[in-house]
């Protein structure tokens, strides 16, 4: 049905016991690739509950580790947002302390046609159209998502045909969700009607991508410094930034991406600073680090941007040791 093009050993599904999850969770048996549970309880439905302890009777019964977190979160306007940040962070703090090596999800095509019409509506390139990948690095760990080639439709006909239990969450169709106002509306029937077409289309989509991609490799990296070459052109700059803050577990909107090419040297969410000179492309954390004379005087003479010379004296790179 699936090919499963995992090849870490330690692995952390996201789980949340509905149709997407539940069938991702006995594909990967299927396949014998090892692999653990998280899930978060939102305590916003009674429901959660049975999904929890469905989620840990599956852990006992095929000796997987179940990790759980209990928050209770506003039912808000942006609580899809806060609740993916909470997710995100309970994941990673799992993956850190517990040396997993990758996440898997499973978001599926409906989901990466929601996504891509989303992102239709508000204005976007080709990289922020497609968004969800079958493999995205991390610093520390790698994302994969195999689902990607595969409807909810199959997936739920796949539990359906095995006899498996699994979960709806009735919040789904609450279009006060934009996410959920896309997929009523609109991507689950494109998906019925088009499905192939549809996926074929993300292919050459996605290839395009790799061919501008291909000069978007950093040519000096150290730590969490990268620098890249400046392409002379501002749509392949971005996409290079954009790629960078991705792997660093920060998307940006279009204006931001707007204000970084405007300004050329910024810092972006209070965490990262970005450089654009004639040459490169700087991109480094954000540093407090207070410099010497002399080092300042170096990286002048070097010309390094000013908002990338303090991490670079914070990890010990001599400024002559830089392009310049």
């Amino acid at each position: 049905m699936i090919e499963f093009n995992i090849n870490t050993q330690k692995n952390l599904l996201a789980f949340s016991a509905g149709i997407d999850s539940t069938a991702l969770f006995f594909l990967l048996l299927e396949k014998n690739i090892p692999f653990d549970i998280a899930i978060v309880d939102y305590n916003l439905r009674a429901q959660s509950k049975d999904e929890v302890a469905y989620a840990k009777e599956l852990a006992s019964k095929y000796d997987k580790k179940c990790f759980t977190k209990e928050i209770k979160l506003a039912n808000t306007s942006n609580f899809e947002k806060h609740a993916r940040d909470i997710r995100y962070e309970f994941f990673e703090d799992i993956i850190k302390n517990e040396n997993y090596q990758s996440l898997i999800t499973a978001h599926q095509l409906n989901d990466k046609l929601e996504w891509f019409l989303m992102q239709l509506t508000k204005g976007a390139g080709l990289v922020e159209l497609i968004g969800l990948e079958d493999k995205t690095s991390k610093e520390t760990y790698t994302i994969y998502r195999p689902l990607l080639e595969v409807s909810k439709d199959e997936l739920q006909n796949f539990l359906e045909k095995n006899k498996l239990k699994y979960f709806i969450d009735s919040s789904n169709s609450d279009e006060k969700y934009k996410r959920n106002y896309f997929r009523k509306n609109f991507s689950n029937d494109l998906i019925k009607t088009y499905k192939n077409g549809i996926k074929n289309s993300f292919k050459y989509l996605e290839s395009d991508i790799q061919s501008l991609s291909l000069k978007g490799k950093p040519i000096y990296k150290k730590e969490s410094l990268e620098i890249f070459t400046n392409q002379n052109d501002k749509n392949l700059n971005i996409k290079i930034i954009d790629k960078s803050l991705k792997k660093r577990g920060i998307l940006i909107s279009k204006a931001q991406r707007d204000e970084i090419l405007k300004q050329k040297e910024i810092s972006i969410s209070d965490k990262i600073n970005i450089s654009i000179t004639d040459k490169f492309i700087y991109i480094a954390p954000k540093s407090a680090h207070v410099m010497d004379k002399v080092f300042k005087e170096s990286c002048r003479i070097n010309k390094i941007p000013k908002n990338i010379r303090a991490y670079i004296f914070e990890i010990k790179i001599e400024p002559k040791d830089l392009f310049i």
